[in-house]
């Protein structure tokens, strides 16, 4: 079932004002209900290319696999959905990917990147990410971060070492402890959540949330909620405005309509004529 009329989404990524290149990779699937988003690491242009082997593998994985899944099942294994499982073992293709790619050439080894997945379907969604880049969730005015950063910083805030305000402050908080293509092997967090119309999730790389507050794209997300483009443009434009010290990558998604999924021969019917 294509979700083009049930979820709008937008993407930008900008270099931001310091780097000379832009290491973030950001893709889309409006029909598919998916977006995905990387921030790269690694010297001679490595983050460039891990960040798009990611984002490439998962898209093309994802576009193969979910037409395939029936709705409404679960791996009995794990518990999560098939989609869930999907989004997995799409990632998990692409951290060997990367790990093959970085041992097979010198210069680029050790390159690395975040991942962070958003995928809707049957009035859920599951969110999948490794590293620091965030998935955010607007509703009823009120904004959630629902991504927990794999970084050295957030294991010592969860020992009670540091505050969130002070983690939030200090100069360490980007040594990730998590990420995709640096070993042959990936820890992902999968979430499933239930979607509700006029849900609004914003997805980005640190180039963001080290440059401005929860609290200020809380606002920007109040102001600009009925004009996701705008919403877009106004996060990279306060980024850059308070340093621009990263490449900075935006994805926003906004649930516009319940989007139940057809099953049985009802789904054969609309795919059929869709």
């Amino acid at each position: 079932m294509s979700l083009i009329d049930k979820i709008l989404i937008t993407g930008i990524t900008d270099e931001g004002l310091v780097r000379e290149h832009n290491e973030d990779s950001i893709a889309c699937s409006a029909e598919l209900g998916l977006l995905v988003l990387a921030d790269g690491m690694g010297g001679h242009k490595g983050g460039e290319i891990a960040s798009a082997i990611a984002v490439d593998t998962i898209m093309q994985n994802l576009a193969t696999a979910l037409p395939t899944i029936t709705p409404g099942h679960t791996n009995d294994k794990t518990g999560y959905s098939l989609e869930s499982m999907a989004v997995e073992s799409a990632i998990k293709e692409a951290n060997l990917k990367i790990f093959e790619s970085s041992k097979n050439n010198e210069k680029y080894e050790g390159m690395g990147t975040t991942v962070v997945v958003l995928l809707f379907y049957d009035n859920r969604l599951t969110i999948a990410h490794v590293g620091d880049s965030r998935l955010y969730r607007m509703r009823e005015q009120t904004l959630e971060q629902m991504t927990r950063d794999h970084t050295l910083l957030q294991e010592l805030v969860d020992r009670g070492f540091y505050t969130p305000k002070e983690a939030s402050e200090s100069l360490n908080r980007n040594l990730v402890t998590r990420a995709v293509g640096i070993n042959d092997s990936v820890d992902i967090d999968l979430l499933e959540e239930v979607a509700l119309a006029d849900d609004t999730y914003l997805l980005c790389s640190d180039g963001l949330t080290d440059m401005i507050s929860d609290d200020l794209i809380e606002d920007i997300q109040l102001n600009y909620h009925t004009n996701l483009q705008k919403m877009n443009e106004e996060l990279i434009r306060q980024a850059n405005e308070y340093g621009g010290k990263d490449n900075i990558s935006v994805m926003l998604a906004q649930v516009t309509k319940e989007f139940p999924a057809n099953s049985g021969w009802l789904s054969r019917f609309f795919d059929i004529f869709s």
